[in-house]
């Protein structure tokens, strides 16, 4: 468990508040979503919202980034900055990240919303990224083995005929907003570090209908799958407790004991 920071009982309670505060925004944001808005509108409702919690934008001004949310459209897998420009259209997915630092502790969440009616291949990609999501947590086992989440993750995507992106990672979460281990999401189940109560981690499928190969933008923060096909992205932070999984990115309360 080197480098890995376990959380005690009081900071996971803390990560709780967090993590109910990404998920509220969240949900605000996904409502909102419409075709014919603009991704910069939504930037600016999230402002808002977190400002309106007492909390703070874990990615604005993080390694330079721009912005407050990552509103990736379509193809883009990740980090789409938002933009006034960039205007919604019927039929499109938007995958929406979500970060936050409060008292202290960062919680992160996303997930990928349709905007209006889409295609059935779009639709069976969001559920299947969200379920494979759910797979992954499931395996986060106290006395399991960290790979266990990958491997859980990779199988559920591929038996469905899509591919997990393989460049970017899920991590470690606490006082940093990146910490160890990092989480991929493919990999051999019984190997990699121990899962241990006080783990906390940010589990994010980055789910392809087309090959796993991405690409970076000329911006130098929009990633894109780089044969074209749609990309589809949910995450939760989750902690691990003696008694399993407890995932702290909800808006209900939950038990950490």
């Amino acid at each position: 468990m080197k480098g890995i920071v376990l959380k005690s009982a009081g900071e996971l309670e803390v990560m709780a508040e967090s993590g109910r505060i990404v998920a509220r925004v969240l949900r605000r944001l996904g409502e909102s979503v419409r075709p014919g808005m603009a991704t910069g509108e939504l930037e600016t409702v999230a402002r808002e919202l977190i400002a309106a919690e007492g909390a703070e934008p874990a990615f604005l001004g993080y390694m330079g980034y721009p912005a407050a949310i990552c509103a990736s459209v379509d193809d883009e897998v990740v980090h789409g900055i938002p933009s006034g420009k960039r205007v919604l259209r019927e039929g499109s997915i938007l995958s929406i990240d979500v970060g936050v630092r409060f008292d202290g502790y960062y919680g992160d969440a996303a997930a990928t919303f349709p905007v209006g009616k889409v295609s059935g291949k779009a639709g069976e990609l969001l559920a299947v990224t969200r379920e494979a999501l759910a797979a992954g947590i499931e395996r986060m086992q106290p006395g399991g083995r960290l790979y266990d989440v990958s491997a859980a993750v990779q199988k559920y995507v591929e038996a469905r005929g899509f591919s997990v992106v393989r460049d970017f990672v899920g991590h470690g979460i606490g006082v940093s907003m990146h910490e160890e281990p990092q989480v991929p999401n493919f990999g051999t189940a019984g190997t990699g570090p121990e899962i241990r109560p006080g783990l906390v981690l940010a589990i994010e499928p980055m789910v392809n209908v087309g090959g796993w190969q991405v690409k970076v933008d000329a911006d130098g923060w929009t990633v894109r799958t780089r044969d074209g096909s749609l990309s589809a992205h949910f995450e939760h932070t989750v902690a691990v407790t003696e008694g399993g999984p407890v995932i702290l990115t909800v808006e209900e309360e939950v038990s950490i004991g």
